[in-house]
């Protein structure tokens, strides 16, 4: 006897409850303020916010809203510790390179100590979230949607073709995105530039949620996918850390090496530039999402 194919709306479910799992595992982590569990928790919170997104229309009109804003609150809790603590970490192995002159020493050390005390500011945040009556009830919430799911008929739909034809509308809206940076304006191309770096973001989520149905396949895509945006992740960490950069010279600190850094940040975002279209050649393929 065959047995019934497996339904997309199985595989959405299965990635939920995986990284919800996940979510729930971290809490005690981050308060220890254990190495990357803060970033862990966030990639958590993004792959299911990412997840109800992509496949809502598998759900009931509405059932995932407050889910989604809340998973992305949580997020943004997170976010200001982590984002600082990425940042300093590239300032400070970036000062280290600076020729002699630039008294490397001396700038890595005051990167240090700014970042120290950018992460001892936010980290209350962080900690005031978990412990939140809202934290809890976010468990609740992803536990109650996985007991008894709102989906719509839709959602027993075959998983391999149904997941193919998300992946290629989520490659389309990547396409889009990156189209719209590259022939933007100088002065709106790092906010077009990031918005294409979400939507890359999102469609490897979609592959990663295929893989354990289309294998291979889905692997590359998400392999792909990644590769775009994390080229777009290294024009954004640039862009960031020129602004801030720009903010601390003049407050102390090391005005002319943060100079040198600054204009390192600079040469960053003209590469990274020049590498997207050929990273984005091999991931806009048209046989890319066809998983079955």
């Amino acid at each position: 006897m065959t047995e019934p194919e497996t339904t997309v709306g199985q595989v959405l479910l299965a990635r939920i409850e995986a990284q919800a799992v996940v979510l729930a595992g971290l809490d005690d982590a981050v308060r220890a303020d254990e190495p990357d569990a803060v970033h862990r928790m966030r990639v958590a919170c993004r792959r299911l916010r990412s997840a109800l997104q992509t496949f809502r229309r598998l759900f009931t009109p509405g059932a995932t809203d407050d889910l989604v804003a809340e998973l992305r609150w949580l997020a943004a809790a997170l976010g200001g510790a982590r984002d600082r603590e990425v940042l300093a970490e590239r300032l400070v192995a970036q000062a280290r390179e600076l020729p002699a002159e630039c008294e490397p020493q001396r700038v890595a050390a005051a990167l240090e100590q700014w970042g120290e005390a950018e992460y001892r500011e936010v980290w209350p945040e962080v900690v005031a979230a978990l412990d939140s009556p809202r934290r809890r009830a976010l468990g609740e919430a992803i536990a109650i949607l996985l007991a008894d799911p709102p989906l719509r008929p839709r959602a027993g739909r075959g998983a391999v073709r149904e997941l193919s034809r998300i992946a290629a509308r989520e490659q389309s809206r990547t396409a889009e995105r990156v189209r719209t940076a590259l022939a933007a304006a100088p002065g709106e191309r790092n906010a077009a530039l990031h918005q294409a770096r979400k939507a890359a973001k999102r469609a490897r989520y979609a592959g990663e949620t295929a893989v354990p149905v289309a294998g291979a396949r889905a692997e590359r895509y998400a392999r792909r996918m990644k590769a775009v945006q994390e080229v777009l992740g290294d024009h954004q960490d640039a862009v960031v850390a020129a602004s801030t950069l720009v903010a601390h010279a003049g407050s102390g600190g090391e005005p002319f090496g943060y100079g040198a850094l600054y204009g390192r940040q600079l040469a960053m975002e003209e590469a990274t530039g020049r590498r997207l279209p050929d990273v984005w050649r091999r991931a806009g393929k048209r046989k890319l999402p066809r998983f079955g």
